[in-house]
């Protein structure tokens, strides 16, 4: 019982790798000549809120901050503020994921803005603190807005498709008791 359940548990974070891997490697394709005006949502760092406040076990610490830091290397961003900085929202999430269970989908949600909206600012704040040059300010939150349109979306198929539920109070954690 217990193997299977620790079986589970690592195929679910190779999925969340895998899917990680998959954006990193759509967002680098080449399909537009011109550079876009707009920008898009990051769907890894809402895949990383969902899972974390849904099965934290799944997207242990250190998974996020290598899926992270990899994507600060692609996407050339400064490397490991990004990841830092999720990685610090995404803890403070799940501190939380046990009183959230019980709450309904909006709490959740105004969580995951709140800690969206603080790594954000708190990013750039970073980068105009070391004058690093940085995208507009309309990009940048252009593309937060965008993440907490697409977290629904993404909390939707996670449940569906790849069952990343919250836990019951009957469930049974890896080691056996009751969560």
């Amino acid at each position: 019982m217990g193997d299977n359940i620790a079986l589970h548990k690592w195929a679910m974070r190779a999925i969340y790798l895998g899917l990680a891997l998959l954006v990193i490697f759509f967002s680098l394709l080449p399909l537009q000549t011109l550079p876009r005006g707009w920008a898009g949502p990051e769907i890894i760092v809402a895949i990383t809120f969902a899972w974390v406040l849904r099965r934290p076990e799944f997207v242990p610490p250190w998974l996020v901050a290598a899926v992270l830091l990899l994507a600060d290397l692609m996407f050339h961003r400064p490397p490991g503020l990004w990841a830092a900085l999720v990685l610090v929202g995404a803890e403070t999430l799940r501190a939380r994921h046990v009183g959230l269970r019980d709450m309904t989908f909006a709490v959740e949600w105004v969580s995951v803005v709140t800690t969206l909206v603080a790594i954000t600012l708190g990013y750039r704040v970073v980068l105009a603190v070391l004058m690093v040059d940085q995208a507009p300010l309309g990009l940048s939150l252009m593309q937060m807005v965008m993440t907490l349109l697409i977290y629904p979306v993404v909390v939707l198929l996670s449940q569906t498709v790849l069952r990343v539920r919250k836990p019951t109070p009957g469930d049974i954690d890896a080691l056996g008791g009751r969560t």
